[in-house]
């Protein structure tokens, strides 16, 4: 790929992840194609739809979030330190649109794979150092987790996070 394509590729992420992050899902293309300060052409040159874009905002949201839990999870936090840093990351990123990406999309289906990974991992973790209770399994603590930062709005410090999180607790 020519750099100049590149960087409108990447220019067209960074912009798609800003709008529909402040704006929610209304956003259209034309709106994306403005934010990201070039032509409505040129973003469907990249993406011939809003799903392929989707797909590749997924992937890219998920990959970037997956890193950073992965790093802190090598550091000396406790479990239950980075599994509230992933909910107060995660809230951030616009997950409440991008949960319309179907996994098995082959674009998105590895990321989304590695972070069910690196979250089971750091679940278990939290149960064996004692912070998250051991009576629910990881797959169920992720399902939750994914109710308190896939929906519009979501916040680490709103009433449903605090519930949620409050009951994961051991």
């Amino acid at each position: 790929m020519r750099a100049d394509a590149r960087r409108n590729r990447e220019l067209i992420v960074r912009a798609a992840i800003q709008v529909f992050t402040t704006a929610g899902e209304c956003v259209s293309m034309e709106d994306i194609a403005r934010a990201a300060g070039l032509g409505v052409g040129t973003l469907y040159r990249h993406f011939p739809d809003r799903t392929a874009l989707l797909a590749l905002i997924s992937c890219d949201v998920v990959s970037r979030l997956t890193a950073r839990v992965a790093e802190a999870a090598d550091s000396d936090l406790s479990r239950w330190d980075v599994l509230l840093g992933y909910v107060r990351e995660a809230v951030r990123e616009p997950f409440a649109m991008l949960k319309s990406v179907p996994v098995d999309d082959p674009v998105v289906a590895q990321p989304a794979a590695r972070m069910h990974d690196v979250l089971t991992d750091v679940i278990k973790g939290a149960q064996a150092e004692g912070s998250v209770r051991t009576d629910i399994e990881a797959a169920a603590v992720i399902e939750l987790l994914s109710l308190v930062v896939c929906r519009p709005g979501a916040s680490a410090e709103d009433a449903l996070a605090k519930v949620v999180l409050a009951g994961l607790r051991a």
